[in-house]
């Protein structure tokens, strides 16, 4: 865990203020205090989030909060159904962007996954509740790990998530990612159990 050397609150030990500069610092704490672990809903957003979360793997995730307003421009502000439409233009456009990540199979998973997800709608079957299907029942209840190392990579609804996620047709959204998804949005409760964020209802 880690003290905010000026309001004294303990934090999750994955925001280490001996490795960050002072304005990381305070992007990883605005982060970690007011939306991980904070349930979201909503397509759109959950979209922001299954996207982020795929182009973050394997970099830091403060790579991807440092470039998150540039994604959103870039990407049309993750509205599924202008970025459905992307053609092999909008990709040269994106691979030329110097504000966010350039991978072009990311890139491409992405415009793919804008598809499934307009796909999925014109089905009736909306991201937001599919996705929130897999939260544990226990979310709420669960008692908090008591460090990082009580913190799980991959669970049995993550695993279950992923797989309907590539049933569905989804790139780029394994069990790590997918479980990554679910902390980040609230869908289990990570914060250790003497991190000062309260518990979060929704």
């Amino acid at each position: 865990m880690t003290t905010d050397a000026v309001d004294r609150r303990i934090r999750c030990g994955w925001i280490d203020q001996s490795r960050l500069s002072p304005d990381d610092f305070e992007l990883y704490c605005d982060y970690h205090d007011t939306e991980w672990g904070r349930p979201l809903h909503g397509s759109t957003a959950l979209f922001e989030r299954v996207t982020l979360e795929a182009f973050q793997s394997g970099l830091s995730w403060l790579i991807i909060l440092r470039k998150r307003d540039n994604f959103r421009s870039a990407f049309d502000g993750f509205d599924v159904e202008r970025i459905a439409r992307y053609t092999e233009h909008d990709v040269e456009r994106l691979m030329a962007d110097p504000g966010i990540v350039r991978n072009r199979s990311k890139i491409d998973a992405t415009i793919s996954n804008a598809r499934v997800v307009a796909d999925l709608a014109d089905q009736g079957v909306d991201l937001s509740e599919l996705l929130w299907s897999f939260a544990p029942p226990d979310r709420i209840t669960r008692t908090r790990p008591a460090d990082l190392s009580g913190v799980a990579a991959v669970t049995p609804e993550s695993t279950a998530m992923a797989k309907e996620l590539k049933r569905r047709g989804f790139r780029f959204v394994g069990p790590t990612t997918a479980y990554a998804l679910m902390q980040a949005t609230g869908m289990v409760d990570d914060h250790v159990a003497n991190c000062w964020v309260p518990r979060a209802e929704g």
